[in-house]
């Protein structure tokens, strides 16, 4: 959960780390800190606080200066935010930065204090730089191999030793990190955006792997230590896709980035009309040999999968389960080889849903990633994967990685129900038409933010509200409450508009405000009917619904219209105004949009 840089070159090392970790800082933001080599002493400076804060620290005291360094920036796991626990951690001779968790550290740490070691910070890292000085006998691989032969639990590392000047050692384990390399230039990085200014040549490091940049030259090795050849990727986007691009905030730009999302995740999944996933395997013979589906994903990612699971039983008649991958990890699934197991992650990485994986795999089941990060490890080791192509996605609040995770799961729902015979070709190609269209109603909506607007600077001092929907509209609400709640603060809950009356009724007080998403025109009568009783308790509910609804004034206060289509499709449109209302909120209330207190981007620790 923290960002990882270093940079081997003829360049300004500090400004290049500064740089690239400033990309990386939805990663992390509560401390940040580099290490370099200067005139063959590795020299330290960090703060707690943002990247700013810290080229604020180095402006007072003087910046380092040198061609080969380490840099971070922290989601603290291990101790608070603080000075000293900020990354790198090490000594004079060993300085290391790392993401990820040493699960079996308090055994190192009482073996290591046994050995006279004294420790400064509360983090778990500590532990690994001083088993590596510990260990050290001169040779930086041999020491590497044995220190990874006693840690448990992830991580990505980049280490220094001060007897190798200009050298970083590289390893990773279940944390993402890639090597980069430019003209006599190499980079590590937890993320290729980080280093997208200089380069586009990357490497994917497997578990256990070690990467050795030196003087621009890069080597790797196994797990034994023998050298190893490994294949460059090329990053199929630009610098300017990992740019703000005029827009306030990248929350605000990734929501108008989602037309195009969608259409370069759907279009080329089309053939003939009809949905092909044939790219990874998935033909019509193999989707109808499935009896049981499984959903596994954590947060927005999970809510793409709920409206999935609507989508897929209501046409395609399979049952589908959907998890929170910690819980599916832990409840002993029942499954077998007739199952199909979705793993769903925009990083690709999240640490819950990649053991998840494993587990599936491990009980026979076939499994199929939604991820956004090609090379990804949950790309990687799935049997099959569809990416979702929308580009980096840098705000903390996901949305336009939920809009093409909502894309792919059409396309896999019509594809179900046309495999097993329950919809007809007609009706499979009039879906996928269907479907096609959304962007350019995404865009009309987009066009007309001012009802968004309006209703943010109504929520702004709200303390507690509700979203209420059925069916669809329900797990819809859930998405809009946690895009609320995440970059706004403001509690609220999201609840199935038919359970209000088993409880959750008693919290509705005079001028609450209740979002009500109400576009399943067959249960539009009954959400009505619920949304008139909180509006009988003194509730401000706010509506969501189809343009030509017809809403009475005493059900609702404020009416947003959406344009009309497929009410199978309505989760897609409907989500936008939901997004701009946590989005107008957050910016009314003065927060950091796109980097929430407590929050980052990849979770790639339990």
């Amino acid at each position: 959960m923290c960002g990882i840089v270093g940079y081997v070159g003829a360049r300004e090392c500090t400004e290049v780390l500064l740089d690239s970790l400033s990309k990386l800082e939805y990663r992390g933001y509560d401390s940040a800190g580099i290490a370099v080599f200067e005139n063959g002493e590795i020299r330290t400076q960090k703060s707690k606080g943002k990247i700013s804060d810290l080229i604020e620290k180095m402006d007072k005291e003087g910046r380092i200066s040198g061609h080969c360094g380490i840099g971070h920036t922290r989601w603290a796991t291990h101790g608070e935010p603080s000075d000293i626990n900020s990354h790198p951690h090490g000594n004079a001779n060993i300085t290391i930065v790392h993401n990820g968790i040493i699960e079996n550290y308090k055994k190192i740490k009482e073996f290591l204090e046994k050995k006279g070691y004294v420790f400064e910070s509360q983090t778990d890292t500590e532990t690994v730089a001083k088993l590596l000085d510990c260990f050290y006998e001169g040779n930086p691989l041999s020491t590497i191999q044995r220190v990874l032969d006693e840690i448990e639990g992830s991580y990505a590392l980049g280490i220094m030793f001060k007897d190798y000047p200009n050298r970083i050692y590289a390893v990773r384990k279940d944390s993402p990190l890639i090597v980069a390399s430019g003209e006599n230039e190499a980079f590590i990085a937890s993320d290729v955006p980080a280093v997208l200014k200089y380069t586009k040549n990357f490497y994917l490091l497997e578990q256990d792997e070690i990467a050795v940049l030196d003087n621009g030259r890069v080597e790797f090795y196994d797990d034994h230590g023998a050298p190893i050849r490994k294949e460059m990727h090329i990053a199929d986007f630009d610098m300017e896709a990992a740019e703000k691009g005029g827009y306030a905030h990248f929350m605000l730009k990734e929501i108008h980035e989602q037309p195009t999302a969608v259409r370069t995740t759907v279009t080329p999944r089309i053939s003939d009309g009809m949905p092909c996933l044939e790219e990874c395997g998935m033909t019509y013979d193999r989707l109808k040999s499935y009896n049981n589906i499984f959903v596994v994903a954590c947060g927005t990612a999970m809510h793409a999968g709920l409206v999935g699971k609507y989508v897929i039983e209501k046409i395609a008649r399979i049952p589908v389960t959907v998890d929170v991958a910690s819980e599916f990890r832990y409840r002993n699934p029942i499954l077998c080889s007739e199952d199909l197991v979705i793993l769903v992650s925009q990083s690709g990485e999240t640490a819950d849903t990649l053991e998840a994986l494993r587990l599936a795999k491990r009980n026979g089941a076939d499994t199929l990633s939604i991820v956004n990060v090609k090379g990804s490890s949950i790309a990687r080791e799935s049997d099959m994967v569809l990416y979702t192509h929308a580009g980096p996605e840098i705000s903390v609040a996901s949305t336009k990685a939920y809009m093409v995770q909502l894309s792919v799961f059409y396309l896999i729902a019509f594809a179900l129900a046309y495999a097993d015979g329950k919809i007809s070709t007609e009706e499979c190609k009039r879906l996928t038409s269907e479907l096609q269209t959304v962007p350019e109603v995404i865009d009309k909506i987009l066009e007309k933010p001012g009802d968004c607007q309006y209703v943010a600077s109504q929520l702004v001092n709200s303390e507690n509200l509700l979203y209420i929907g059925r069916g669809l509209d329900y797990a819809l609400s859930m998405e809009g409450s946690l895009k609320l709640k995440e970059i706004s603060y403001i509690h609220s809950e999201s609840y199935a508009a038919g359970e209000l009356k088993h409880g959750t009724i008693s919290l509705v007080t005079s001028g609450m405000p209740v979002i009500a998403v109400a576009t399943q025109r067959d249960l539009f009568d009954k959400t009505i009917s619920n949304v008139k009783e909180v509006k009988a308790r003194g509730a401000k509910v706010i509506m969501v619904t189809h343009e030509n609804s017809d809403v009475d004034s005493d059900a609702a206060d404020i009416v947003i219209g959406l344009p009309t289509i497929d009410d199978l499709l309505m989760p897609m449109t409907a989500v936008v105004p939901l997004q701009l209302i946590a989005y107008y909120t957050s910016v009314l209330r003065g927060n950091d949009v796109d980097k929430p207190r407590n929050l980052a981007k990849s979770v790639t620790v339990e």
